[in-house]
């Protein structure tokens, strides 16, 4: 509330209800509805105004030399500490990620485009990397309502001009996502899986407006290349379901080729060779899913903050328990990560708490602090190699912490103007652009594409 946080600055300004107390001017303001034209003043645009000088003072500091998060923290400190055997070399690799991460600049990065009548000009909604970090896919709202998808190929970004190549492909627009993933068909990350929405179409029945049903449709990344001969290759598969929310596909062998969707209400597991299905009746929307390797157990993260898991080799009969693991937030759960060793999984749900559980006690083991989401679905970001979670806000700042004991470590402020509808995507990895590429934070930001380069 802008006005209480007014009034802790001047304690001994009282608080007025329906008014604000402007320090500046050192009188009170009365707080208008929006639509009023004569004094534009209200909650909102107070707030606005407070978080944009916020913002724009951060960035200011952004340009100047960062201090680390932790005291006496520097790369000649950490040298002659794993000189003298002090350090194990985990322990020296994981500090000296979180050293070159609180030094990270921005540069913008060039997009190049064989379309140059597309380039830059549709704002980037979400951005996932594959898993080499070689390829990025994303997704775009496009002017005239729904969105485009594209592949940015990242290995331009070690060369000196910092440009990457987009790749459009125009025949597939027009469909919202709410969720992307990579998935590994042919060969690893070979395929797109994205489930559309269930959309309304304009025209007219006798019930009235006539919906369309969703699909989940599995996309050759091969479709996306500047040697593209036009030709649809093969395992392009679309599924009719209903309104999706999440999707994951699963790379255990034990259920080879199958790819689930979290829905309302329910989960459906598709094979998408064999075209065989397998629903799971829930009492809330699932809003996050991933598929631990080890195992064939899928994860789900729900609307009422329930997280549960499936053993997708069993049948879901009635009448049945079918839950294995169940965890609860106190609120919608927007995110799951499994940690690598599959023992412990990170959530993040709608009230801002960051929550690592573990698995075998079902219990929290760590909090990460400082997240901020009221309603949105926002994704996690874990690097365990490198020892760091990234999480972007509702707030549209990009937090990085410390996996380890959960310090946060850097608070990065979007290039741009805070709003619902420019909240930013990022892929961090020490490999962009693969084995031999450079470390740092990608953002896509609007019309953008930053890269926060190690120092």
């Amino acid at each position: 509330n802008p006005s209480s946080s007014s009034s802790t600055q001047n304690s001994a300004v009282p608080e007025l209800p329906g008014f604000y107390y402007d320090p500046e001017k050192n009188r009170y303001f009365r707080l208008l509805p929006g639509h009023n034209n004569y004094n534009p003043l209200t909650k909102e645009s107070i707030q606005y105004k407070a978080m944009e000088c916020k913002r724009l003072r951060l960035l200011e500091e952004e340009e100047q030399k960062k201090k680390t998060t932790r005291a006496g923290l520097n790369s000649s400190m950490l040298l002659q500490k794993r000189q003298l055997g002090s350090l194990s070399s985990t322990s020296y690799c994981r500090l000296v990620h979180e050293l070159k991460v609180s030094c990270m600049q921005r540069r913008k990065i060039e997009i190049h485009s064989p379309d140059s009548s597309v380039a830059g000009t549709n704002n980037f909604k979400i951005i996932v990397a594959d898993v080499a970090c070689e390829r990025i896919f994303t997704v775009n709202d496009v002017e005239h309502g729904g969105c485009k998808y594209g592949i940015i190929s990242l290995s331009g970004l070690g060369k000196e001009s910092l440009a990457v190549e987009m790749y459009d492909n125009l025949y597939f627009t027009n469909r919202k996502v709410n969720s992307v993933c990579w998935a590994s068909l042919t060969h690893p990350d070979s395929h797109v899986l994205y489930p559309f929405l269930k959309a309304k179409s304009h025209k007219l029945c006798l019930m009235g407006i006539a919906e369309t049903p969703g699909c989940a449709s599995l996309l050759p990344a091969s479709l996306f290349s500047s040697t593209n001969s036009g030709d649809r290759p093969g395992m392009l598969c679309s599924f009719k379901i209903s309104t999706a929310w999440s999707c994951a596909w699963c790379l255990n062998p034990q259920a080879d080729n199958c790819f689930s969707t979290g829905l309302t209400r329910r989960v459906l597991v598709t094979n998408v060779v064999t075209g065989h299905r397998q629903t799971f009746g829930t009492s809330s929307d699932v809003l996050a899913q991933q598929f631990a390797t080890q195992t064939p157990v899928l994860f789900n993260g729900c609307r009422s903050g329930e997280i549960f898991s499936i053993d997708v080799r069993q049948r879901n009969r009635k009448g049945q328990s079918w839950k294995a693991t169940r965890l609860f937030h106190d609120s919608a759960v927007t995110s799951i990560r499994l940690l690598e060793a599959e023992h412990y999984l990170m959530a993040a749900d709608m009230a801002g708490k960051i929550k690592l559980w573990d698995l075998r006690s079902a219990k929290i083991v760590k909090q990460y602090e400082g997240h901020h989401n009221e309603y949105a679905i926002l994704p996690l970001h874990v690097n365990e190699e490198e020892g760091l979670l990234t999480a972007v806000g509702q707030d549209c700042y990009t937090r990085i912490w410390s996996l380890q004991d959960a310090c946060l470590l850097r608070t990065i402020p979007s290039p741009h103007p805070s709003s619902k509808d420019a909240i930013p995507s990022v892929v961090f990895s020490s490999r962009l652009g693969g084995r031999q590429g450079v470390p740092g934070l990608l953002m896509a930001v609007r019309q953008d594409l930053y890269h926060y380069s190690y120092n």
